[in-house]
């Protein structure tokens, strides 16, 4: 009814139009009436485009990646090439993951600590993991993403495993899985590569069972320490994992772990013998505040915190100062339609 008014209404101004004018061209419903209308902005080369004044998206890769998959992971350690794995929370974290070049993002329950304030891993719910699991999803284009399984979601049996496995393929748009546990878990990890999901293992440390092991503790500083580890590995490396992390492990110990495994360790302080490595995202980008306690196998690749605290630092400044916004950050009008405006204004 609108759209068949506006054509009308189209028509009779066309009517007034000087000969060789093109007429306007009326838009489609779609396009006339969507919040979400497509805008192009110009940087440099590259058409940028926009699907809202906030779309996380930028520019295409000029050449973008292969997808990384099971087969890759496996080429990769057959070659003796080290695979690489960082944490990713949200959307940005993934984007730029992705565009770095990880082979594996994870979606690590740290991100009860680093991304919901919480005081531990043992207090982030299946719900939220999903939905950060979702949000990876969105922008990891290239890596092998992995959504790490709960306490609580997966240790009951092996059927509760499995059905939370699903909803982190089926909902949380994740390739893989992982949980922590060595030997005990065997029968729950054989159940669920049985279906058809990749297991990402985790032996060494596992931070869910922090009370059982007295804290964060280095694990295998003894013979027997460093032989259950070995064992634990071996188990689940047989149950089905095509890869496992190893935790807070000495170099020397994970090492020979490694040698004796068929699928790739991925370390987190376990040395460099490992077949990759993994770190937290927010932890080796610094973006956290001066003082907070680092683990000792974490490299802090860069400074976020104080780049960020920078920038926001200095915009309250020129808000203050009326400085932001300057002429180049608002939109023109015409002259005239301007003055028309203020005229009206004065009857308001």
């Amino acid at each position: 009814m609108y759209l068949s008014s506006l054509s009308s209404v189209v028509r009779r101004s066309c009517a007034t139009l000087p000969r060789g004018t093109r007429p306007p061209q009326l838009s489609t419903p779609s396009t006339l009436f969507s919040p979400t209308t497509t805008i192009y902005q110009r940087h440099g080369s590259n058409q940028q485009t926009r699907n809202s004044s906030h779309s996380p998206m930028g520019a295409p890769p000029a050449n973008p990646r292969k997808k990384v998959t099971i087969g890759t992971l496996r080429a990769m350690h057959r070659r003796g090439e080290p695979i690489t794995m960082i944490t990713a929370h949200d959307f940005p974290s993934a984007y730029v993951s992705d565009a770095a070049g990880m082979d594996m993002v994870l979606v690590g329950d740290s991100l009860a600590m680093v991304a919901l304030g919480m005081e531990d891993t043992s207090e982030v719910l299946l719900e939220e993991m999903l939905l950060h699991c979702r949000s990876v999803a969105r922008a990891t284009k290239a890596a092998f993403t992995i959504g790490d399984l709960p306490m609580g979601s997966y240790e009951i049996a092996p059927e509760q495993a499995l059905e939370t496995a699903i909803r982190f393929v089926k909902e949380g748009r994740m390739q893989g899985i992982k949980l922590e546990g060595g030997k005990e878990m065997a029968p729950t990890i054989a159940k669920i590569t049985r279906a058809g999901i990749p297991v990402l293992g985790h032996v060494g440390l596992t931070p869910q069972r922090q009370n059982a092991l007295g804290g964060f503790r280095v694990q295998g500083k003894t013979s027997d320490g460093a032989m259950k580890v070995l064992e634990d590995a071996l188990a689940i490396q047989e149950a089905g994992c095509f890869a496992m992390v190893l935790e807070a492990v000495p170099a020397e110990v994970a090492s020979i772990i490694t040698e004796k495994l068929s699928v790739p360790t991925i370390g987190i302080g376990a040395g460099n013998g490992c077949s990759g490595q993994v770190l937290v995202q927010v932890d080796m980008t610094g973006n956290f505040p001066p003082g907070r306690f680092l683990p000792k196998f974490v490299k802090k690749y860069g400074d976020v915190w104080s780049e960020s605290l920078r920038a926001i630092e200095t915009y309250r400044d020129e808000v203050k100062s009326r400085q932001y916004p300057a002429p180049e950050h608002t939109y023109p009008i015409p002259k005239d339609e301007l003055e028309a405006f203020a005229e009206t204004a004065k009857d308001v």
